[in-house]
């Protein structure tokens, strides 16, 4: 436990307490959400972020750990484990280093080195390496035997096993190392072949292109790895080969007889055949690994805007998935997001049947008692939009347009067929885009997060984190606002702490069979929701008008006694005291002060009892496009429009200004001063004002500039 939280805390500016408290609880199978909210004070009031970090370095060293048992064993069997190699590998704190200790150990393909040893020619080298001998080519001789037909061949194979030295010598790789993480360049070359090709002018930026490997942007090094993958360019990494000759010579070559050419051929041999070939390519992988970091960072701070993005809440909605030669899809949705009523309307070409349309749309929202209309944001969506305008409601209907984007993957997915086995993909796309109005967060869970389309080059990085990380986010998301549990999907449920996607699949049987959760109690009856479950989720999930007011709040079971006393000693019921802040301002919280409850704890509950149930989102708002803007061309420099955020990359913004291509807003132009993140001065799905200052019509891109902040 010591080295783990040392090797934790080498990385952090944590406590070492809090660490270890942290690390005791991960070990209970306890889950980041319910550690950061319930267990405060055992951590000295860590976040989510700073526990996600405790979890990263304690999967490393563990990793790490497990490597050396693996590398140990290999050394034991092959009898080459001194003391000395075993407390150096012990005392690694590295991947890097450890792999450079066993490299000389591995057993790999026959090498020319092996060659070289197996004709008996290591005590030659041995002999060079000393570089106390004039003439080697006599001394040569005496190893011209079989398969070494002259001096020089013996030569050439000592060369080989020193150069094999070399390549394994910690310092020489150290130093080239760093030679290279300072120094090094990625250059590329355009595919003569391929340069005229349509695609390939997608990356004419980078067809000759040198920039230092050190600084370069992370969407820029994607974007050429990806032409590279894609066969348009060739990367290679640049570098002064002379000067780090020169720095492994003076390091290895201390006399100026024959044996210092001969290891001067040598180091030039493991430099080009070894050393460089693999250290070079180490150096672009760990590049790369920082641009996947930094494009996962944007991607995963995109997502959680996204899915906190501002739920209009319970209210009646009429979605249409808008469309020209199929028609407008049209669903009704009562407040619970349950679908009532779906039909086709054809008010575009060819069918032009607006005032139909119109009659339709009216008598389905009168029917229905309808709130607010979602349109969705692809094809036809500005048509759909005037049409909606045009047509008279009895009542105040809200127009939205919803972003579409992952709706055609929910649609024909088994969730979606789940939900709605007797409807076809255009309904249930259709009912995404009402859902994602009354509630983003509850809908998008149900769709793959790369598929959201808020990333930047998703599909290059490691999947592999790139998932971890998105699943983190969404679970952050859900725990963050709670579930209503009595009408929360499967998909909702299986990203609530504790529960999985076994144990929401028994809680929606649960439900469908036994009628709604009257209490949090009732939750115990989930078949497989053992104790554990229950203490790591009873708090995010909550029922409404419940028999337990406390049920519908952020305050966990465990410390419901708690809250009764409080109400017992202010003289009111439970449900007198939730909300009542004239009794809640008037507790000391220091009297209820126990040896496992604190203050920070104490601190929680009083808030939420202060506005139980509270969501941290915004209402959605009403936004209108300029309605004169149909098109690509309609557009004039110096216009100014209004517009919605929706994606945001490292080198800045893409605005929707309500036609098919997006404009993009330069990180030089969000701001008069340094943008060092484009999140501080922008949210994604956010309302701005935009002022064109380029439009390329051929190339079909939009620059933009941020004028302010619609309110």
């Amino acid at each position: 436990m010591n080295l783990l939280l040392s090797y934790i805390s080498s990385f952090t500016n944590l406590s070492k307490s809090s660490i270890k408290n942290t690390v005791g609880l991960l070990n209970q199978d306890c889950t980041i959400p319910f550690i950061s909210r319930y267990r405060k004070e055992a951590t000295g009031n860590l976040d989510e972020v700073q526990i996600g970090e405790i979890v990263k370095f304690k999967e490393q060293f563990e990793t790490l750990e497990k490597r050396k048992k693996t590398i140990l064993k290999a050394l034991k069997e092959q009898e080459v484990l001194t003391s000395e190699l075993k407390a150096k590998v012990n005392a690694c704190q590295d991947s890097v280093t450890l792999e450079d200790l066993y490299l000389p150990y591995k057993k790999s393909r026959k090498t020319k080195a092996e060659t070289a040893r197996q004709n008996g020619l290591e005590p030659l080298a041995e002999t060079i390496m000393l570089q106390r001998v004039d003439n080697l080519t006599q001394m040569a001789r005496a190893y011209v035997k079989d398969s070494i037909s002259t001096s020089e061949d013996a030569l050439e194979g000592a060369r080989h096993i020193i150069a094999e030295w070399v390549n394994e010598r910690l310092d020489v790789r150290s130093s080239l190392r760093n030679e290279l993480s300072r120094h090094a360049l990625i250059v590329t070359k355009v595919v003569k072949s391929k340069v005229s090709e349509e695609k390939a002018q997608t990356y004419r930026d980078y067809f000759d292109w040198e920039e230092a490997l050190s600084s370069i942007p992370s969407h820029r090094l994607l974007a050429i790895l990806r032409a590279e993958n894609e066969g348009f360019i060739r990367v290679k990494i640049g570098i002064d080969d002379q000067r780090i000759l020169s720095r492994i010579e003076n390091k290895i070559i201390t006399s100026k007889n024959a044996c210092a050419t001969q290891i001067k051929l040598a180091i030039e041999d493991a430099y080009k055949r070894l050393l460089f070939p693999s250290l070079s390519n180490e150096a672009l992988q760990n590049a790369k690994e920082k641009a996947d970091d930094a494009a996962i960072w944007i991607f995963a701070k995109n997502l959680k805007q996204l899915l906190l993005g501002s739920p209009l809440g319970e209210k009646r909605v009429l979605a249409i998935d808008p469309g020209f030669k199929s028609g407008c899809k049209i669903v009704c949705l009562d407040e619970k997001g349950d679908l009532k009523h779906n039909e086709n309307i054809y008010p575009h070409a060819p069918k032009n049947d607006e005032i139909g349309a119109m009659k339709k749309i009216s008598f389905l929202t009168e029917a229905h008692n309808i709130e607010a209309i979602a349109i969705g944001n692809g094809t036809a969506s500005r048509e759909t939009e005037a049409l909606i305008r045009k047509t008279k409601f009895n009542t105040d209907v809200q127009v939205f347009v919803v972003s579409e984007a992952g709706a055609s993957i929910y649609s024909a997915s088994k969730i979606a067929r789940d939900e709605f086995p007797n409807y076809d993909v255009t309904v249930r796309g259709a009912v995404s885009i009402g859902r994602r109005l009354q509630d983003p967060l509850a809908e998008l869970v149900k769709i793959d997060a790369k598929s959201i389309g808020v990333g930047q080059y998703q599909h290059d990085v490691d999947q592999t984190k790139l998932k971890k990380e998105l699943d983190h986010v969404v679970e952050a998301c859900v725990n963050t606002i709670g579930v209503n549990i009595n009408t929360a999907s499967h998909s909702l449920l299986s990203y609530v702490s504790g529960i999985g996607p076994k144990l929401a699949e028994n809680i929606v049987t649960f439900r469908s069979k036994k009628g709604a959760f009257k209490n949090r109690n009732e939750i115990k009856n989930v078949p497989r929701l053992g104790e554990k479950a229950f203490e790591q989720g009873a708090g995010f999930l909550k029922i409404k008008e419940g028999e337990n007011p406390l049920d519908d709040s952020a305050v966990h079971p465990e410390r419901y006694a708690i809250v009764e006393q409080m109400a017992k000693d202010g003289k009111v019921t439970v449900s007198e005291l939730i909300g009542n802040k004239t009794v809640l301002q008037k507790i000391d919280l220091k009297n209820y002060v126990t040896p496992k409850i604190g203050v920070l704890t104490l601190e929680d509950i009083k808030k939420e009892l202060e506005k139980p149930g509270l969501d941290i989102r915004t209402q959605a708002k009403v936004f209108a496009f300029n309605h004169s803007i149909k098109s690509i061309t309609d557009l004039k420099e110096g216009q100014v429009l209004p517009g919605i955020v929706n994606n945001i990359t490292a080198f800045g913004c893409f605005v929707d200004v309500g036609i098919k291509e997006s404009g993009l807003i330069h990180v030089s132009n969000l701001s008069d001063r340094f943008v060092k993140d484009v999140n501080e001065h922008v949210h994604l799905h956010e309302q701005i004002v935009v002022k064109v200052l380029e439009v390329d019509v051929a190339r079909k891109r939009i620059q933009l500039k941020l004028h302010s902040i619609k309110t």
